[in-house]
């Protein structure tokens, strides 16, 4: 097997549940202390091996490709006033990897920003780093699930465990042990009902996928909240050539909810070494009821 290279970033939503935030800002760009979400996402890309991003975005969505880019006039005062650590840090962001962009001109769902990336793609295996879920430890998820597919030969999910009330608004997962944090998935739905759901075991931000998910997306019809689902083509794809599902290391903040971004913001903000201090201080002030 070939060493896995590829990855595409869907970041084309609106960011509804961070309005107002997001009227004019992408929510990709929300900040964990001092980098914005989709940075740590692609960070994670590359520590994990992967060369070549695709981020998939929509209208509007230019602070993203700029953040991505080099700023002469910023890298120039900077370096004007001798703040060369800091210039270095700018100039590392533009060369992170070799980062490419589309626009999705419809939202239509994960499924369909996918397949946006077909040409991108071509015929080999890809990762798939959901643009809302950023996730923290100190093996990336992505590389975890590359060690999956070079081990068994198949597409691979990340997934954890949720809650019985939170599997109803993503997916649920029928799946057998492979022995220690791997597992072999049967079946899986999308957004279930009730009686509709196999564990509590959810596909949480990270898939690695084979290019036969191309074909399969290419006639799925629309599925729930009538968007084309990318859970629906895995469940083909499980259904026809098999996949693996990882219960990942890591913690994964939720960018795209308000008490995910709090999250996110404490936790980091207590390991950061120029907030860390100042702010446990603060925590340890504060009077909660």
């Amino acid at each position: 097997m070939g060493k896995i290279t590829k990855a595409v970033i869907p970041a084309a939503g609106f960011g509804t549940r961070m309005l107002p935030f997001t009227k004019a800002i992408p929510k990709e760009m929300i900040p964990i202390v001092d980098k914005p979400s989709i940075q740590y996402i692609v960070e994670e890309a590359v520590a994990s091996g992967i060369t070549d991003i695709l981020i998939i975005l929509s209208r509007g969505k230019e602070a993203v490709s700029d953040h991505f880019d080099r700023a002469p006039e910023l890298e120039d005062s900077l370096l004007l006033k001798g703040k060369s650590e800091l210039y270095e840090e700018i100039v590392d962001i533009a060369n992170l990897a070799n980062i490419v962009f589309l626009r999705q001109k419809e939202v239509k769902g994960l499924g369909h920003a996918v397949y946006q990336a077909k040409s991108f793609v071509g015929n080999e295996p890809f990762a798939v780093l959901y643009g809302d879920d950023v996730i923290l430890g100190e093996k990336p998820v992505t590389r975890q699930l590359i060690k999956a597919y070079d081990k068994y030969g198949l597409a691979s999910c990340g997934v954890k465990e949720v809650s019985a009330e939170a599997i109803q608004k993503y997916s649920s997962l029928k799946v057998e042990p492979l022995g220690g944090r791997d597992y072999k998935v049967l079946d899986m739905i999308e957004k279930p009902k009730a009686d509709q759901i196999f564990s509590l075991f959810s596909i949480l931000g990270r898939v690695l996928l084979t290019p036969d998910i191309f074909d399969i997306l290419r006639d799925l019809p629309a599925g729930a909240g009538g968007e084309i689902q990318l859970t629906d083509a895995m469940k083909l794809l499980t259904l026809s050539k098999g996949m693996t599902a990882v219960d990942f290391e890591g913690v994964r903040y939720d960018m795209g909810n308000k008490c995910g971004v709090l999250m996110a913001a404490v936790n980091e903000g207590l390991k950061h070494p120029q907030t860390r201090d100042e702010f446990k201080a603060f925590l340890k002030g504060l009077k909660l009821d």
